[in-house]
């Protein structure tokens, strides 16, 4: 089948933007790429390029029939919005991929999303569910953890000597966005994906008492892992100037790693990429010396 466009949605964010450029060298020409987002002043570079620009937002259904007209497959970056809204934005999404006649939609989901118990997942799994019972052929990426999540916060973790968590011994398989979207090019752009279900994540998974043992080892600063409940976690999250919903959903989303929820030993994300994804140690290397 020939492709005749994909829309990627959050294309202003960091997994959107760096899917555009997967996508583009993979060989799919810029005219056959639809980036969009709410805020389109942040993506005028792609336009500069070739590549459709179109405003987008989860709220507004009729903009979003208009951004998705003549897409043939397209890419569901979760949204990144109060918990209570995301469900109902991911609706409007699908709906209006429906009736745009969309293919094929990949959508951006969380490891074991139909079993996980964490207050994230749970948006995940319905948006799962909703987009079986609609009846268009998709493809979830269940992607785990970034490990720029804890690449980005090297600076403090290193300034207080510490990782602080509520994680336990829980084991993380979590990859860089960079290999997550090289993952959902390779299901856009070839074929045989259709009602796949990708458990994603890095090759090595690390507990949190092991990241602070590879932080201490690349930086040769001491560091150790201070494990929190989960109430202590969200009220140190929030006096660092998180607001206090997202707090909250961190340190749930730590109660879900201690159970278990962002391990996978699938090998879905190698198999996908076609080599091994980006490991800690690597992460750790190039984001201390930056």
């Amino acid at each position: 089948m020939t492709i005749m466009s994909i829309v990627v949605t959050g294309a202003t964010g960091q997994l959107g933007r760096l899917t555009v450029e997967a996508l583009l060298r993979r060989g799919l020409p810029a005219a056959d790429i639809i980036a969009t987002g709410r805020d389109i002043t942040r993506i005028k570079d792609l336009a500069d390029r070739g590549i459709t620009v179109r405003r987008a937002d989860f709220a507004d259904t009729d903009g979003l029939a208009e951004a998705f007209a003549g897409a043939d497959r397209l890419l569901l970056i979760s949204a990144s919005v109060p918990v209570g809204e995301r469900v109902a934005n991911h609706r409007r999404v699908i709906d209006a991929a429906a009736s745009a006649g969309v293919s094929l939609v990949a959508y951006t989901s969380t490891t074991h999303a139909d079993t996980a118990t964490t207050v994230i997942g749970a948006t995940h799994g319905e948006t799962e569910e909703y987009l079986r019972d609609r009846g268009i052929h998709s493809v979830m990426l269940r992607n785990g953890w970034y490990l720029e999540n804890y690449t980005s916060q090297l600076p403090q973790i290193l300034q207080n000597g510490a990782v602080v968590g509520a994680a336990g011994e829980g084991r993380i398989s979590a990859a860089s966005r960079a290999d997550y979207a090289d993952a959902a090019a390779v299901v856009l752009t070839t074929e045989g994906h259709t009602g796949a279900v990708y458990e994603l994540g890095g090759d090595e998974s690390f507990t949190l008492t092991e990241l602070a043992a590879a932080i201490s080892a690349a930086s040769g600063k001491q560091v150790t892992y201070a494990d929190l409940p989960v109430t202590d976690f969200a009220q140190v999250l929030a006096t660092a100037g998180l607001p206090a919903e997202l707090a909250e959903v961190l340190a749930d989303a730590d109660r879900g790693m201690k159970r278990g929820e962002m391990y996978t030993d699938s090998g879905d994300l190698r198999r996908l990429i076609g080599r091994p994804p980006v490991t800690l140690a690597e992460a750790l290397a190039v984001a201390l010396h930056q």
